[in-house]
């Protein structure tokens, strides 16, 4: 059967060498999904859910039950003391931009030890912005990696200077060339932070990371962890929000950054969307599974037309992002036109780079999503600069994101032969 979308006989046969190949390393996967989705059903338990919590407020949102306790099970899940679950983080940006304005006051510092920050909140660290940290007064500092890797010694040595109020560590590998750290790497971090400067809070931006390990970086020693709902713990059904999670008192002060000083978490009304942000994290831990199954297959397929990839298959996943060194802007631009094919939204459009807002070059963006810019949903994207490197992620089903791969792997195929 030849099947119904037009890949032809050559990719499929590719990618089911491909399959076989990576069948090995779905155990570990698998494993971790199963201990994830006890966590998840434990928390759920202990705070007794019922459909009571799923209706929405208005208005103000005052005592919204339901609010309140998917809040409780967030820190459950995270091993915190509080969270902070809003639908009204309008992305992960918006989430770490109020957990850095935690801890940290004109004349303190913040320091980053996983270099440069991702693309969109450098803009809150260091932009010429109104409400910027540089415009209220707040220095920064940065350690860079050290081949890919944390720089104990000089972290250390950055971290005692006693302005240093708030470190912050990058899990993920944004739009760098750099792995991504373990929640263990994670954790040496933090313990080497702790000597240092005990006194400063610990963020990390735990975007793309959640539920791929066992254990969160709040269970390692951070004091605060943050991320978006339209990725990993939304499910693919949080229709948009953001999460903070950490000491009580960070989340507090967050929490006034997000609505008012003396207001916080208490307003914020719901807006009918409970159901879905709980059922989507009751199918979060599932959902990443299905994700990093389709990174692997990604990684291999495109190993065999002859790109870099990172990391490979057979290497352990810290997150949900595969990336791949295409060296050129054609065959990137060929790739994502594939995996915009592949959606189950706005197939028939062609992919072209843009001006996305917060970002210093123009991004190519293939995602054809049921919830707009969900990275949980199978997407790819890049900034159009050298060397040109895609990175893909997401994938609801195996299934669907393993088609869309072979479409991509396609679009490159039919360009080489020509």
């Amino acid at each position: 059967m030849s099947g119904y979308l037009k890949i032809s006989e050559e990719i499929r046969a590719l990618g089911q060498q491909a399959e076989r190949e990576i069948m090995p390393y779905f155990t570990r996967i698998e494993d971790i999904c199963d201990r994830n989705t006890e966590k998840v059903l434990a928390a759920f338990a202990k705070n007794r859910v019922s459909d009571n919590l799923f209706a929405g407020t208005t208005g103000y949102g005052y005592d919204d039950y339901g609010r309140d306790t998917f809040d409780r099970i967030y820190a459950d899940i995270f091993g915190a003391e509080a969270a902070l679950v809003r639908i009204g983080f309008v992305n992960g940006t918006h989430a770490l931009s109020c957990a850095l304005f935690s801890a940290v006051r004109t004349g303190d510092t913040v320091l980053s030890v996983t270099g440069p920050a991702y693309d969109t909140l450098q803009n809150t660290i260091t932009g010429d912005y109104c409400g910027s940290m540089r415009n209220y007064g707040i220095g920064y500092k940065q350690v860079d990696l050290k081949e890919g890797l944390p720089d104990l010694p000089e972290i250390a040595k950055a971290a005692k200077d006693e302005r240093v109020k708030l470190v912050f560590i990058q899990r993920s590998r944004g739009y760098a060339v750099r792995k991504t750290l373990s929640c263990a790497e994670i954790g040496e971090i933090c313990r080497t932070v702790r000597q240092a400067n005990p006194a400063a809070a610990i963020l990390v931006d735990n975007c793309y990371g959640e539920f791929v390990e066992e254990l969160e970086p709040t269970q390692v020693g951070a004091d605060l962890v943050a991320g978006s709902l339209i990725k990993n713990p939304g499910g693919g059904l949080a229709p948009t929000g953001g999460y903070i999670a950490g000491r009580a008192d960070l989340v507090e002060n967050a929490s006034y950054r997000l609505t008012a000083p003396g207001i916080g978490g208490e307003c914020g009304c719901t807006l009918g969307q409970n159901r879905l942000l709980y059922q989507g994290l009751f199918l979060a831990p599932h959902t990443t599974a299905q994700a990093l199954k389709t990174a692997i297959f990604c990684a291999k397929v495109m190993e065999k037309l002859g790109y870099e990839v990172s990391p490979k298959a057979e290497q352990p996943r810290y997150d949900i992002i595969q990336t791949i060194a295409f060296g050129a802007p054609d065959p990137l631009r060929r790739f994502c036109e594939g995996i915009q094919a592949g959606a189950p939204v706005d197939s028939f459009v062609t992919p072209e780079p843009w001006n996305m807002p917060g970002y210093g070059d123009q991004v190519i963006m293939a995602a054809g999503a049921f919830v707009q810019g969900a990275s949980i949903e199978l997407s790819a994207d890049a900034p159009m600069r050298e060397p040109y490197m895609c990175y893909v992620q997401g994938g609801l089903t195996y299934a669907s994101g393993k088609a869309g791969i072979l479409l991509a792997a396609e679009r490159i195929k039919n360009r080489q032969e020509r």
